[in-house]
């Protein structure tokens, strides 16, 4: 608590901020089994930690593509 009242960039909260806040959670992972090519999964984990979330991230990126293409 002492470091964000010490936090030149933290401002204060205004009363009522939070009033009409949600919980949202995201929508769990499914587990598959992929075969992918060495050199692939390689490539990912020399990007270190959360490689396997990155891959995810590029295959969801595809994904929203093809659908603004197909619209």
């Amino acid at each position: 608590m002492r470091r964000a009242a010490a936090d030149p960039d933290a401002g204060v909260v205004p009363p009522g901020f939070w009033d009409d806040a949600k919980v949202w959670m995201p929508p769990r992972k499914q587990q598959i089994t992929l075969r992918l090519d060495p050199k692939v999964i390689g490539w990912f984990k020399r990007t270190g930690k959360g490689y396997q979330s990155r891959m995810g991230a590029v295959l969801k990126s595809y994904v929203e593509h093809q659908r603004r293409r197909s619209g």
